[in-house]
């Protein structure tokens, strides 16, 4: 049996593609720490402060405002890495609906819609919100999963505006998510800005990493609950936010 025998020239000829790609994704790089540089308005120092934090995994940190939930370094990290992801996929990021793109990251905080709408109110019966439409991504397969959530909160003599438990759900809801933890999340959320006597969450949702692709099952749906307080402690309590909520 003959062997084939590769000589240098040879192997340098079967890799030059290689080469090649890798020199064009340089080139790409480059150009997007510019385009970078320019949609921040010429920043340098936030693109040198974004190099360092990418390059040490997130070792520096700036100083956060406790007020605000990231802070400027963390979102100039965000920015940096949505430019790279669109200019390895080839995009143009100099075009103009992108412009823009890789400055919207997770900026809006539970802080920030709640400051205003919390009440002193002498009221101690359940405040439900109920089919409150959310749409998120599965963290696991990048596709979506969409459902309905439901709300009660038993007030501690202080209330919150009816919308602002919407906008939790949607603060939680439009990142990487898995259904249990934004089920969670949104619970959490309410019981540290109200301390109310108890908080439920019931999220149903859709998944299509179950209906497009593995199982197929086009009627699957899940059923997630996080319970706190009386919620929890309570058994007449949560069948009745149960009964209020879903109707059983």
């Amino acid at each position: 049996m003959g062997f084939l025998s590769v000589g240098a020239t040879d192997r340098t000829a079967h890799h030059k593609p290689v080469l090649q790609r890798l020199s064009s994704k340089a080139t790409r790089r480059a150009t997007m720490e510019c385009h970078c540089a320019s949609a921040m308005n010429g920043k340098a120092s936030a693109v040198i402060k974004s190099s360092k934090c990418i390059e040490s995994n997130h070792s520096y940190k700036e100083e956060k405002d406790p007020k605000k939930g990231v802070d400027s370094t963390e979102l100039v990290c965000m920015e940096k890495a949505y430019c790279t992801i669109l200019s390895e996929l080839g995009e143009n990021t100099e075009r103009e609906g992108l412009l823009r793109t890789p400055l919207r990251g997770y900026k809006e905080t539970i802080h920030d819609i709640l400051n205003d709408a919390i009440f002193d109110e002498n009221h101690d019966e359940v405040v439900v919100v109920k089919d409150i439409d959310l749409f998120s991504l599965c963290e696991h397969h990048l596709v979506p999963f969409f459902g309905k959530a439901h709300i009660a909160y038993l007030p501690n003599k202080r209330v919150v505006g009816l919308s602002k438990l919407v906008r939790i759900v949607e603060i939680f809801s439009r990142r990487l998510q898995v259904q249990e933890r934004l089920t969670k999340q949104i619970a959490t959320a309410i019981e540290e800005a109200l301390q109310p006597a108890g908080v439920a969450v019931v999220i149903e949702a859709v998944h299509m990493c179950m209906v497009m692709r593995g199982v197929k099952k086009m009627n699957a749906k899940t059923v997630t609950t996080s319970m706190h307080g009386l919620y929890q402690k309570d058994p007449k309590v949560q069948a009745e936010f149960f009964s209020l909520a879903l109707g059983k």
